[in-house]
């Protein structure tokens, strides 16, 4: 199971009780993580946009090519088939009931990794410039918060089910999918359960309410619901154990999560790195973090785009292998 390294658990636990704010960047293992205090990070190295909390100096934007390159090769149909199997395969046999199956897709494009991170819109947004060799190069920008703490209650927002915008009554078809439905009945299911390790009076506040998201191949539809529980008084010593005790996050692995782990791992044959991770930066008790999904990274050979779907024995191979293709997208307007 994925579970967060003890010394990064107590290195966030030691910079929430200093006091000064502070980022920190987990990946999808548990076992790497980029943390620092916000007055120490170098911009050369790293730079955030967090709702509006920032590092970035607007002056600077880099020019804008005047027609972007986009070339996606998606992978064969049949290697994603052969993933695919192995997890409805599973499924099947009653070992999950939700996996969220994932590929890493080469991408090229005309725009450096800076020039995607200020030109694409995203709640979230994460520019990191380290050492490929340790997937520490990428830039994410997260339409999904993992989990805020405000006024001593701690939220959650699962996104799950997705729909081209365009499509004839999208909302409507979105909302009456059976599939997309059930699949997220189940992630609140286990959200709710992941909060209520950590918090009392656990409620779902909202339920599959409607986003739309702006794409560079027109707007998406997504579905997400808001969870809240109250933590304890003396929360702000533990706010790393309480990160610790959600991941990694149910909307990118599935339900049950340990066996749905190792059954991922298995079919999609690659290292997530800091894909799927968790990101966020805490403040005086406050809390504000996301699922690191839309993501884009540099290695040696060019750029790669991370990107994946949930499947449940509903799932249609051919229809899912779409929606993937249909996520690797650059969101700008």
């Amino acid at each position: 199971m994925h579970t967060m390294k003890q010394d990064i658990i107590e290195r966030i636990n030691l910079l929430a009780q200093e006091g000064d704010p502070f980022l920190f960047v987990v990946n999808f293992q548990g076992d790497d993580a980029f943390i620092q205090k916000l007055s120490d990070i170098d911009p050369q190295e790293c730079l955030y946009d967090f709702e509006g909390t920032s590092n970035v100096v607007r002056q600077v934007e880099p020019p804008f090519p005047s027609e972007v390159q986009w070339e996606v090769d998606a992978p064969s149909y049949a290697s994603y088939e052969k993933s695919f199997d192995i997890v409805k395969n599973n499924i099947l046999m009653g070992n999950s009931y939700l996996a969220n199956l994932t590929c890493k897709v080469p991408v090229r494009c005309n725009l450096s990794l800076h020039d995607i991170f200020f030109h694409a819109k995203g709640k979230y947004k994460l520019l990191l410039r380290g050492h490929e060799k340790e997937n520490r190069h990428f830039v994410c920008f997260s339409p999904e918060t993992f989990v805020k703490v405000k006024g001593g209650r701690v939220y959650s927002y699962p996104m799950k089910g997705t729909l081209d915008a365009s499509l004839p009554q999208a909302e409507e078809v979105l909302m009456a999918d059976a599939k997309e439905a059930a699949e997220h009945a189940t992630i609140v299911d286990l959200i709710r359960n992941d909060l209520s390790r950590v918090a009392e009076d656990v409620r779902v506040d909202k339920y599959r309410y409607v986003d739309v998201l702006h794409t560079n191949k027109g707007d998406i539809l997504q579905t997400s619901s808001e969870i809240s529980g109250r933590l304890s008084r003396n929360y702000q010593a533990h706010i790393g154990d309480m990160l610790a005790a959600q991941l990694p996050a149910g909307s990118i692995t599935g339900a049950p999560k340990n066996k749905t782990v190792a059954i991922i791992e298995e079919a999609e044959g690659y290292d997530r790195g800091f894909y799927t991770g968790i990101m966020g930066i805490y403040d005086r008790g406050e809390l504000n973090s996301a699922v690191m999904i839309r993501f884009v990274e540099q290695h040696g050979d060019g750029l790669s785009f991370k990107a994946g779907g949930g499947i449940t024995s509903k799932s249609d191979c051919r229809k899912e292998y779409d929606e993937v293709l249909q996520k690797i997208y650059l969101p700008f307007e």
